[in-house]
Parts: structure tokens; C-alpha cells; sequence
């Protein structure tokens, strides 16, 4: 059935969460995971699969090493653009808007959700950073296991992101390449304004 604009939550972050669930639902492996775009100062994009850990009126909550490509960029350029793509559902959802940093309270709150085997390579990884073999990296990581055998503090260079959506649009599949495109902008008071765009 085509996308009926007047039929979606008016709330396009709303529509994204029952999205996201029907994804889940249908069996989609790793629905939560997103192509996040970045630009660094020179204007040269990048583009990585990332995680989303938190979806609410605010925005995408998302947790990396800022010092990795995507948090220099985000330091210089802190806008980004996000991408879900849902092949079984024939679905995706495209995002842009500013970033922020979350504090260290909310990310020290997910940290310890974190499997103790993530909070290792997340601390011992200079993520982007050059190494010379698969060994290495490993060393370090075993290195942190002995330094920490209770916790593993959080890293001072890991934290969230949240991405505060200026445009959201959801697309659907159709036959012959009609495809249903809604557009939601955000206006100036912070209400959404959806339209229909052509494929």
C-alpha cells in the first residue's frame, strides 16, 4: 500500500521508532544500524555504519571514540547526515541535522550496558588510527583486560553523539521504480511539516 502522508505519525521521529520496530519484527538483522555521513573541514565526506542506541524527541543517540574520523569531523563540522535501510521491508529512512555531544553522565550510563569484551576494544583502540598487525591490537586489548580486571573506566576519548533532525525523509519501494517519498522539515518553532516528493 503507497505511503499516505495524512496516515503517518505527525511526529516523524515517532514514525521512525514504529519503523525501526517493524524492522525488528520482520527479522531484519541489526535494524538499529545506520550509515552515518560526515564532512571534515575541507568539506571531504566520509561515511560509516554506526549503531543507534536511543531514539527519542531530541533525536538519534549514537556512542564512538571522538577522536576517530567521525568525531574529527563532528568537532570541526558538527552536522551529519544518516541513512537505515531496511531491504525484507523495501524501507529507508534518510536524516540530517546538527550534532551534540551528550554529557559524560549519559555516556557512562551506556558504557556500563557494554559487554566487558566492547569496553576492551573500545579502550584500548586509537580507533582510525594506523597499527601494525593483528597482534598488536590484541596485545593492547589484553593489556587493558589485566590494568582493569573489575571495571573498565569509561575511555576520557568515548562518548555519545545525538543528531537533532532538521529533515527526515521515509521512502518506500513501489513497482517501476514509483516509489513513495515523504519529506518532513522541521520548522523554526520545532513543529514538523511533511510533503510528498517524486521518486
Amino acid at each position: 500500500m503507497p505511503i499516505d502522508a495524512a496516515a503517518l505519525e505527525p511526529d516523524p521521529l515517532r514514525q521512525l521508532d514504529t519503523w525501526l520496530g517493524e524492522a525488528t519484527d520482520a527479522g531484519v538483522a541489526l535494524p538499529n544500524a545506520f550509515a552515518l555521513a560526515t564532512a571534515d573541514g575541507d568539506g571531504i565526506p566520509s561515511v560509516r555504519f554506526v549503531l543507534l542506541h536511543g531514539l527519542d524527541a531530541e533525536g538519534l543517540r549514537f556512542y564512538t571514540n571522538r577522536e576517530s574520523r567521525k568525531g574529527r569531523d563532528l568537532a570541526i563540522n558538527p552536522w551529519a547526515a544518516a541513512a537505515f535501510w531496511w531491504a525484507a521491508l523495501g524501507r529507508q529512512a534518510r536524516i540530517t541535522g546538527p550534532i551534540r555531544l551528550l554529557s559524560e553522565e549519559d555516556s557512562l550510563a551506556y558504557w556500563r550496558t557494554r559487554p566487558r569484551g566492547a569496553q576492551l576494544s573500545a579502550a584500548a583502540s586509537a580507533q582510525s588510527q594506523e597499527i601494525g598487525s593483528r597482534a598488536e591490537l590484541e596485545a593492547l586489548v589484553r593489556a587493558v583486560d589485566e590494568r582493569h580486571p573489575g571495571e573498565v573506566p569509561l575511555p576520557p576519548t568515548w562518548g555519545g553523539y545525538v543528531i537533532h533532525p532538521r529533515t527526515i525523509e521515509l521512502w518506500e519501494s513501489r513497482p517501476d521504480r514509483l516509489h513513495d517519498r515523504v519529506e518532513y522539515r522541521r520548522g523554526a518553532d520545532g513543529s514538523w511539516h511533511p510533503r510528498r516528493l517524486q521518486p
